[in-house]
């Protein structure tokens, strides 16, 4: 039996996308009769990591690596560790955003839109482009129920920039822009904090909850998505809704650029400088029927929702051949 750890870690100030993508580990890992062990914080993840007991997955704040076949790292704030992983016997995946979280392994994933040309560092194989974005179940779930719905009366709209609480004044700026659209709309906002909330206009109405496990019901059934270009943005593709994308934070330029490279969504700009312009794609988005197929097919053919099972096969076939 494979013997695995997952290290990452969410936060209020970090979000909770790390924990979000060694959930999607676990779940396929598990699936395959491997032993798991989660260690890490899942502070503002708690939703994310109440998955981990249903698959009786041990969550612990730290664990040695001896006795472990293989170590996957999804953290920026970790350096090197090949040396000391390697000394305990096992393999080290490490999970990198571009420049993000990069440091040697054994197995370096990059599941980024355009991952760029990667400095050699003695790394072993890389697994590179979303082809290895990692899947919930429950986003998978979700693709299947969400096939082939249409939009009904007021246009359905998700915004979802992750879990942390800084980012309620970039949320506040974006529902100003989704009410200047005039248009009619029921928008359900997921955010931690306070974001200023404008008066809707008439046919306009403003639902604003903390993210949690509902999420993925609600993007089932949505028609036009606002998310950061992370890991939600990976997400909404492989469900194949529209989605207008923000560039939140520095560490997802390449994301942004990517996902808008391939036509996988449409660009809201850097949350510093949200403008008029942000206000005429969102209008596009809700009106224009026949864009939003465009975004829908284009990405929910590029994530398909099997990434993770292609890097659990490489794994498994390292750690068969030694």
């Amino acid at each position: 039996m494979t013997k695995l750890v997952l290290r990452a870690d969410a936060s209020g100030t970090i979000g909770a996308g790390h924990v979000s993508r060694m959930v999607a580990y676990a779940e396929r890992a598990v699936a395959r009769g491997w032993e798991v062990v989660f260690s890490g914080q899942a502070d503002n993840a708690e939703w994310l990591a109440a998955r981990f007991a249903e698959l009786s997955v041990p969550v612990l704040p730290s664990v040695p690596f001896e006795g472990f076949d293989a170590v996957v790292v999804d953290h920026y704030g970790l350096g090197e560790l090949r040396e000391e992983v390697n000394a305990a016997g096992a393999l080290l995946v490490s999970i990198e955003d571009d420049v993000f979280g990069r440091r040697a392994a054994d197995l370096v994933v990059d599941c980024g839109f355009a991952p760029a040309p990667r400095p050699d560092d003695g790394s072993g194989e890389l697994l590179r482009g979303v082809a290895y974005a990692p899947m919930r179940d429950v986003v998978r779930d979700a693709r299947e129920k969400r096939g082939g719905r249409e939009t009904t009366g007021r246009s359905r709209v998700t915004v979802v920039l992750g879990g942390g609480t800084e980012w309620a004044g970039t949320v506040s700026a974006l529902l100003h822009a989704l009410r200047d659209t005039r248009l009619p709309f029921v928008a359900d906002v997921l955010v931690r904090g306070e974001p200023v909330v404008p008066e809707a206009l008439p046919g306009q109405e403003f639902r604003v909850q903390p993210p949690g496990p509902g999420l993925l019901d609600l993007l089932a059934d949505t028609d036009v998505a606002v998310s950061a270009a992370g890991v939600t943005l990976l997400e909404l593709c492989c469900l194949g809704v529209p989605t207008g994308v923000v560039k939140l934070v520095d560490n997802q330029e390449t994301g942004y650029r990517g996902a808008l490279d391939l036509g996988l969504a449409a660009g809201l700009g850097s949350a510093a400088a949200l403008d008029g312009a942000a206000v005429e794609t969102l209008r596009t988005l809700l009106l224009d029927k026949e864009t939003r197929k465009r975004f829908s097919e284009t990405a929910s053919s590029v994530v398909d929702g099997r990434g993770v099972d292609r890097v659990l096969d490489r794994i498994e076939k390292m750690v068969t051949t030694g």
